[in-house]
C-alpha cells in the first residue's frame, strides 16, 4: 500500500513477513479465482505497532472493469455534485473525493433544499471576498489588533479551534459552520499540524484555514483546557460584555466560547445573549461537540433552521457530505482499500466498536453483545449450527470466510468491516465464520484495516488512518456502532444510514437490551444546556418536542428527530 504526500508517506506499509494461503475455485467459463491472504506487518510509528490487515481477495467478472461496488446510476441527485449540495468550480486532480465520493455511498436519503443551495452558494461568495488574503481581511486584522470590535464590519468570524479526537472534532466543526450560516459569519478553522492533511478546501477559490503565525494578534491561540479567562461566561461575569454591560467600555474584539463536554458557556444558546454576541467581530469556538439541536431551541435560529433543513434528520448528514472531503492521499489509502477488498461483496456491513472506560467490559461480554445484538436486529449474517465463534483459534486460512462453490459470481456475499483500537473483536468474528458456514451458502469476509491499540490524535499519519476508516464505514450498506461514539456518528451521518447502536455498559455491565435501532442518523448532543433559563424570545415548544428528543444511547442527550 503506497501514498504519496507529506506526513501521509509514514503509513506507507514496509514489509516484514508474507503469508500466504492459496485455494482455487473452478467458475463458469473455467474461471479461476485465487484466494490471496497477505498479512503485512507496518514499521513503527510514534512507538506503537500499527498494522493495515490487507486480505485480498481476487477479483471474479466484473472487478476489472473498476465498477463493482461502486453507484453507476445518477437518480435523485446522485451525482458528482450530490444533486447541487456542492458548489461546481473544485479542481478534480487536487481533490478527487470532491467528484468521485458519490460513487462509493450506498445511500442518497436526502436531498439539499433550494434554500439551504442557495445559503451556501451566497456563503461561499461572502467567504471568497473576507478569506485569508483579502483586503477585508487585512482590515479584520487590524480591527483585531485594536482590541475593540466595531459596528458595521463587512466581515465578523468563527474560529473553529481543535479540540479531543477526530470524530468530535469533525462533529464540532460542522456545528461551528452551521453558526456561521446562521449569523453571517466566517468559517475558520485553526488547523494543527496533526489535521493539516486530512481535508480538502471546502470553498472552491479560497482557504477556510486561519494562518496562525507570529503576525496573529492572538498568542496563544488554543486553549489549555476548558476553564478560559477570556470565555463568555466569565467575560459576562466581569460585567465586560452582556446585555447589563457597561455600553461606554465597548465590545472586546474577541471572545472566546468554552462549549467542550463541561459546557462553561452554556448562555451562548439564549437569544438575548446571542443579541451580544452579534456584536463581536471574531468568536473562538473551543468545543468537541454536536450542538447543531441546541441551536434550534434559540428562537432567533428557529425559522431559519426550518427552511435550511425540512428534514431534520438532514442537518449533519448534508452538511458533513458538503464540509468534508478527503485530500488525495488519504482518498487514495481509501478507495485502493475500498476497491481491494470490499467491492466485490454484495452487502457491506460496517461494525466499529468503541469502549469507554466507564463503560469497560471484558472482551467476552462485549463479543457477547455484539452477537446478540447481531441476532435481536439482523444484522449480521447467521451460521449454520450456531457457533459463537470464540476468540483465536482459526487459521491464516480462515481470514477469508466461508465460501460455496455455488456462489463463485459473488450474488451472496457479504463484507464485513471492523473497525476498533483491538484486534480482538476481528479476530473472533473471523475465527466464527471460518469455523461455522454462513447459512445459504453465503460467503462471508471479515476484514480490519487496522488496530493501532491506543489513539494518537497528535499524530498526522494516526489521523489520516482514522478518517480513511471513517469513510470506509460510511460505504457500508448496514452500521452497528457504539454508542456515545463520536467515530460512530460521524460515519453514521456520512453514510446517510440509521445504524444500530450498541449500548453502553454503565456501571460495568453488560445492557439488556444490548442495542436499539437508531429512529435518526443525527448524532447526539452529548452535552446539551440543561437548567439554562433565558430571558429572550419564547420559543415553540411544541416544535421542539416534535424534533428534540433523548437519544438511543444517552438518557441525558438530545439529537433531532423527525
Amino acid at each position: 500500500m503506497t501514498m504519496s504526500g507529506g506526513a501521509a508517506a509514514s503509513i506507507v506499509p514496509k514489509l516484514k513477513k508474507v503469508c500466504m494461503c492459496h485455494r482455487a475455485l473452478l467458475a463458469a467459463g473455467s474461471l479461476m479465482t485465487l484466494l490471496l491472504l497477505a498479512c503485512f506487518v507496518l514499521r513503527r510509528d510514534s512507538a506503537s505497532s500499527v498494522a493495515w490487515l490487507q486480505i485480498d481477495v481476487a477479483k471474479v467478472t466484473g472487478m476489472n472493469n473498476g465498477t463493482a461496488g461502486l453507484t453507476t446510476n445518477a437518480p435523485h441527485g446522485r451525482d458528482d455534485l450530490l444533486g447541487g449540495l456542492l458548489p461546481a468550480g473544485m479542481d478534480r486532480r487536487s481533490c478527487r473525493s470532491w467528484y468521485e465520493s458519490w460513487r462509493y455511498y450506498k445511500h442518497f436519503p436526502y436531498a439539499a433544499s433550494p434554500y439551504l443551495q442557495r445559503k451556501l452558494r451566497a456563503y461561499e461568495a461572502r467567504h471568497r471576498r473576507c478569506a485569508p488574503g483579502t483586503p477585508l481581511y487585512a482590515k479584520s486584522l487590524e480591527q483585531l489588533r485594536s482590541g475593540r470590535s466595531a459596528d458595521g464590519m463587512e466581515c465578523t468570524y468563527v474560529v473553529w479551534l481543535p479540540f479531543d479526537g477526530l470524530g468530535n472534532r469533525m462533529l464540532s466543526m460542522v456545528s461551528a459552520f452551521l453558526y456561521a450560516l446562521l449569523t453571517d459569519r466566517i468559517f475558520l478553522a485553526a488547523l494543527p499540524p496533526d489535521s493539516a492533511d486530512l481535508f480538502c478546501e471546502p470553498f472552491p477559490g479560497t482557504t477556510w484555514r486561519l494562518p496562525v503565525d507570529h503576525d496573529f494578534p492572538i498568542k496563544d491561540l488554543v486553549p489549555r483546557g476548558q476553564h478560559i479567562d477570556k470565555s463568555y461566561t466569565r467575560l459576562l461575569d466581569a460585567k465586560v460584555v452582556g446585555p447589563d454591560a457597561n455600553a461606554t467600555a465597548g465590545v472586546p474584539a474577541y471572545v472566546y466560547l468554552s462549549m467542550g463536554w463541561q459546557l462553561k458557556d452554556p448562555l451562548f444558546f439564549c437569544g438575548e445573549h446571542q443579541l451580544v454576541l452579534a456584536k463581536v467581530n471574531w468568536l473562538l469556538l473551543y468545543s468537541d461537540l454536536y450542538f447543531a439541536q441546541s441551536l434550534y431551541a434559540v428562537a432567533e435560529f428557529q425559522d431559519e433552521l426550518r427552511r435550511l433543513f425540512p428534514a431534520k434528520e438532514s442537518v449533519s448528514h448534508l452538511l458533513s457530505r458538503y464540509l468534508f472531503h478527503p485530500t488525495n492521499p488519504v482518498w487514495s489509502l481509501t478507495t485502493r482499500y475500498y476497491r481491494s477488498y470490499l467491492a466485490s461483496a454484495k452487502r457491506r456491513i460496517g461494525v466499529q466498536i468503541r469502549m469507554f472506560s466507564y463503560g469497560s467490559i471484558p472482551a467476552d461480554d462485549m463479543y457477547t453483545q455484539i452477537l446478540a445484538c447481531s441476532r435481536q436486529e439482523h444484522i449480521l449474517p447467521e451460521t449454520a449450527g450456531g457457533g459463537g465463534g470464540g476468540g483465536g483459534g482459526a487459521s491464516d486460512n480462515g481470514v477469508l470466510a466461508t465460501r460455496s462453490d455455488d456462489n463463485v459470481d459473488g450474488s451472496n456475499s457479504t463484507a464485513i468491516l471492523v473497525a476498533s483500537l483491538y484486534a480482538d473483536y476481528y479476530e473472533r468474528l473471523r475465527s466464527r465464520y471460518y469455523e461455522h458456514a454462513a447459512k445459504g451458502g453465503e460467503t462471508v469476509a471479515v476484514f480490519q484495516p487496522s488496530h493501532e491499540e491506543r489513539q494518537a490524535t497528535d499524530n498526522l499519519a494516526h489521523n489520516q488512518r482514522a478518517l480513511a476508516e471513517i469513510y470506509l464505514l460510511s460505504f457500508s450498506e448496514e452500521l452497528l456502532t457504539s454508542g456515545r461514539s463520536t467515530f460512530g456518528y460521524v460515519s453514521s451521518n456520512l453514510a446517510g444510514v440509521r445504524p444500530t447502536i450498541l449500548l453502553t455498559a454503565y456501571g460495568h455491565k453488560v445492557p439488556e437490551p444490548p442495542c436499539r435501532r437508531a429512529v435518526s442518523m443525527e448524532p447526539c448532543n452529548l452535552t446539551p444546556p440543561l437548567g439554562v433559563e433565558c430571558r429572550g424570545k419564547p420559543v415553540d415548544k411544541e416544535d421542539l418536542a416534535r424534533h428534540l428528543r433523548v437519544c438511543e444511547d444517552s438518557n441525558d442527550s438530545v439529537k433531532f428527530f423527525d
